[in-house]
């Protein structure tokens, strides 16, 4: 297992929290309730994947989970995409969302790969 006590000591989860609450800040007026709500659940189940699967006290299914983060990862980079064009976001919220969430999942690929 990887040297954490509990999730909440895991950087890749602090970030994806700061992330999603960031989500729901940009979000709070948008009236596109469908989109909305994916762009939430997709930035909700970063930091809920890696929470869970770290929960499961054990490495295999640890890594499991971390690789349905990074996939939450690209879906809410993606939808990001899409949130620009429809002017949901502006360029700047889009750069920073968008590097945001790179890191995030770059942190997490490093933690697959010290499970392995």
């Amino acid at each position: 297992m990887a040297k954490f006590n509990k999730f909440e000591e895991i950087k890749s989860w602090e970030r994806s929290q700061a992330l999603a609450f960031k989500i729901y800040e940009i979000f709070n007026g948008n009236r596109d309730f469908s989109f909305k709500d994916q762009i939430q659940r997709a930035t909700i189940s970063i930091s809920n994947n890696i929470a869970e699967g770290f929960e499961r006290k054990g490495n295999k299914e640890f890594k499991r989970f971390l690789f349905i983060a990074k996939g939450s990862c690209g879906e809410f980079r993606s939808m990001l995409y899409l949130a620009l064009k429809l002017s949901y976001i502006n360029k700047d919220q889009f750069n920073f969302l968008n590097q945001e969430s790179t890191e995030i999942s770059k942190m997490i690929s490093g933690l697959i790969k010290v499970l392995k």
